[in-house]
């Protein structure tokens, strides 16, 4: 090989490490991402809270996302969860799996794609006597449009995203 040959082809590896490490810097915020979202139920790493503090009851009870209050606080699944009258609270105490969110409070839509997306309390639905969070106002349009479209394999996807995010 010519020296002028080893010349390029040293110049073309240090091209290619240099994309190559540009190619890492730039997926970070994405590999980020995925790291915000470790929890099998949706909580506020700041305060320990599901759903932003919001009573999962009231969302069937009052038809309406409202703010649980400090008094009434109750751990479940690895989070605090508040409730804004202790009757919301027994209630929840007695059946987290009916009220609490589905899917631990991430958005169906992308679970049925495999991507755990964190829902939002305000954007909410009660579809099937089950209480599902949204992270776009376009995911649960489609979902309230054909909740079985997504529904089924948010699924069958579930355990398999679920089995990625901690305890």
């Amino acid at each position: 090989m010519t020296a002028q040959r080893q010349e390029r082809n040293e110049i073309r590896q240090w091209f290619a490490t240099i994309w190559l490490a540009g190619l890492l810097f730039m997926s970070a915020p994405l590999l980020s991402l995925q790291a915000a979202t470790t929890e099998r139920v949706v909580v506020d790493r700041h305060t320990g809270l599901a759903i932003d503090g919001f009573d999962p009851v009231a969302f069937f009870t009052e038809r309406e996302a409202q703010m649980g209050a400090a008094e009434y606080e109750a751990s479940s699944g690895g989070a605090i969860w508040r409730f804004c009258n202790p009757s919301n609270m027994a209630a929840f105490v007695a059946h987290p799996e009916i009220y609490g969110p589905q899917f631990g409070g991430y958005d169906p839509v992308g679970i049925a794609r495999g991507v755990p997306v964190p829902g939002n309390p305000l954007l909410w639905l009660v579809s099937g006597q089950r209480l599902f969070l949204f992270a776009r106002e376009d995911s649960r349009s489609a979902f309230a449009a054909d909740p079985g479209r997504y529904l089924k394999p948010a699924q069958q996807q579930w355990p398999a995203v679920r089995a990625t995010l901690a305890n």
